[in-house]
């Protein structure tokens, strides 16, 4: 990526020569050059929220910025594109949506989100950070910048207006006013679940800002739980665990379960946890943010449970899912099975007879299909 500063090399995590998809987009560089044409100051504490893959904070490293995201993969692409830069250690300040936040702001860069909670969560526990002299700038493809977001601006830190588009990109610019009196966080958010789904029926969920369907149980989630595998699977995980409502009705059906907990987004962690720990499940269980099931011993793992996205942003892919699959059957013991719920017409059957060599149909309706893999040998 060309910046006023310099070119940058960038890639997304994991790095992978095949992957088509770049570490910025117009937004990244229309920000970029507005700072440098514009000599907006970029002194004090320099926070930059949202930015996906490490491209804000790579070019502004000479500013020790602070970066805050949600994403262990953004995350780790972030940690490669400083090295790969010659970024100095500890230069970049490297925090996660679930740290504290620091405790004044003088400049608040905003990649927007996908995610309009995640978005009102992130605004609100800045906010008292933010000062009458910030800065505050917002970036986004056109879009993914609707009325709404500019609304959560001006309701939290103030007057807030846009820029004209160029290459499909806009900027915000928002002026904090101190006086303003600012809502109550609504996240986390909590709501009882509805009947007809097993152990989990009338349980709690918790859900931070971000997850997946955060104020109700999305219709996919909702089949997958009254078809889950019967109890005594022994070491199960939960992959790609959003709020964690699956594994822990494998928990509360089974507490002799073993269940892992896993996720890249910190928020989707968390809301598991307290997901778990509201329902009071006597078994044992870890959680883990993290890409996929990377670091978890081969051939250790009876059951694997995954929905798996099929977005990355704002683009449609499967890689998401291949990467999920593979790593379930290196992970699965021989017999240990792979289950796993997906829009009908995703195709995942052609995808885990290709892997497994086996797919079996354990229900399905109009949408979704939940399928059963299990690894042979």
């Amino acid at each position: 990526m060309t910046t006023p500063w310099g070119e940058v090399g960038l890639t997304r995590f994991p790095e992978d020569p095949r992957d088509r998809l770049r570490a910025w987009d117009a937004s990244d560089a229309y920000l970029l050059r507005h700072l440098a044409e514009e000599e907006v100051p970029l002194t004090g504490t320099v926070v930059v929220v949202g930015d996906r893959w490490g491209a804000l904070v790579t070019a502004l490293a000479g500013h020790r910025p602070t970066q805050i995201t949600d994403s262990f993969l953004g995350q780790e692409a972030t940690r490669a594109n400083l090295a790969r830069a010659g970024v100095e250690p500890g230069a970049v300040a490297l925090l996660t949506t679930q740290d504290p936040s620091p405790e004044r702001v003088d400049v608040l860069l905003v990649r927007v989100p996908k995610s309009l909670a995640l978005l009102e969560d992130q605004l609100l526990r800045l906010a008292p950070a933010v000062h009458a002299g910030t800065v505050v700038i917002g970036t986004g493809m056109v879009k993914e910048i609707h009325t709404s977001t500019l609304r959560l601006f001006e309701r939290i830190l103030g007057p807030t207006r846009t820029s004209l588009a160029r290459q499909k990109a806009r900027l915000i610019f928002c002026t904090p006013d101190p006086a303003l009196e600012r809502p109550a966080n609504p996240w986390p958010y909590s709501y009882a679940l509805p009947d007809g789904l097993g152990a989990v029926s009338g349980r709690p969920v918790v859900n931070h800002a971000g997850v997946f369907c955060a104020d109700r149980l999305d219709i996919g989630t909702r089949f997958f739980l009254r078809h889950l595998p019967g109890p005594g699977a022994g070491r199960v995980v939960d992959l790609g665990c959003g709020n964690g409502v699956v594994g822990t009705a494998v928990a509360l059906a089974d507490p002799t379960a073993e269940v892992l907990f896993v996720d890249e987004s910190f928020q989707a962690v968390a809301s598991a946890e307290a997901t778990y720990k509201a329902n009071g499940v006597p078994g044992h269980a870890e959680f883990r943010v993290g890409d996929g099931l990377a670091g978890v011993a081969s051939g250790s793992v009876d059951l694997v449970l995954n929905n798996p996205p099929f977005h990355s942003h704002q683009a449609t892919t499967d890689a998401t899912a291949w990467r999920m699959f593979t790593g379930a059957k290196r992970a699965l013991r021989p017999g240990g099975e792979l289950w796993v719920i997906g829009n009908r017409h995703l195709g995942y059957h052609l995808k885990l007879k290709r892997l497994f060599g086996n797919s079996e149909t354990v229900a399905s309706d109009p949408k979704f299909v939940v399928l059963r893999a299990v690894k042979r040998g």
